[in-house]
């Protein structure tokens, strides 16, 4: 978010964070490790309804689509079923990001207009009811619904391709789930990446800045600073990518071993 968002720099001066280890030194440096996960309190309270929603739909998306239970989609269905998680997320993602963003940002302008989750999401309440906490809706959903659909997607894809032949896929090992998990992950961001770039200029922006919400932002972004903007934090983005949604789908895979096994019928 901080590289995403860092303002551009006077003609002859350096920008702010040169990259993604630039930014982490700074942050580090300045600020300490707490730096590196200011804003997460509302990830965090958020993060496990999102999931448990983000694979309801998905699963939901599946089930609209077959005609009888064991019916297997093609990938273009599994894509619009994945599509449709993303539109379920964004419900609960989007306060959750514009506070977030706040937070991260605030730290780099050297200002403490909110002094942690709870009070931003008090005063933005305040300043503009409930539009002004969920203020980047429709770019969370720009952003997330493709992104989701490819997430999904690619994840049954590479299930398929690691099954070895006369294997079921339900019978794939974990350091294969983790790893058809961490790719899903990456064609997933690279997806999401310029609509997240656009979002969070937009819910991190004074207001009244873009009247006309994220092409004001696009059409600025690339007038300023290029269509290579639209990639920024793309290095931060795929090292988090991996690692975290390996971990994502090896939890889910886990979690529904057991919990077929605890209630088989249910």
């Amino acid at each position: 978010v901080r590289l995403q968002t860092q303002p551009k720099p006077q003609p002859g001066q350096p920008p702010l964070y040169s990259g993604t280890f630039d930014c982490f030194r700074k942050t580090l440096v300045g600020e300490g490790v707490r730096g590196l996960y200011r804003g997460m309190a509302a990830p965090i309270i958020g993060v496990t309804p999102m999931f448990a929603v983000c694979f309801f739909g998905f699963g939901l998306g599946k089930r609209l689509q077959q005609r009888k239970p064991d019916d297997v989609l093609t990938y273009p269905q599994l894509f619009a079923a994945g599509m449709l998680s993303g539109v379920f997320t964004t419900v609960i993602m989007a306060p959750g990001e514009r506070i977030k963003c706040l937070l991260q940002i605030q730290a780099a302008t050297g200002e403490t207009k909110y002094s942690g989750s709870l009070d931003c999401a008090k005063q933005l309440y305040r300043e503009a009811g409930i539009r002004g906490v969920y203020k980047g809706t429709v770019l969370t959903l720009m952003r997330d619904v493709p992104a989701s659909g490819m997430y999904f997607m690619t994840y049954e894809w590479l299930k398929n391709i690691l099954t070895p032949e006369g294997k079921s896929v339900s019978d794939l090992s974990a350091p294969r789930i983790l790893f058809a998990g961490g790719l899903a992950g990456i064609f997933n961001w690279a997806v999401a990446i310029p609509p997240d770039v656009l979002k969070s200029r937009f819910q991190t922006a004074p207001p009244g800045k873009y009247p006309n919400g994220f092409r004001d932002v696009l059409r600025e972004l690339i007038r300023e600073e290029g269509v290579a903007s639209l990639y920024k934090g793309f290095t931060a983005v795929m090292i988090r990518a991996f690692p975290a949604n390996a971990a994502c789908f090896l939890g889910f895979e886990v979690a529904m071993k057991f919990l077929n096994w605890i209630a088989p019928g249910l």
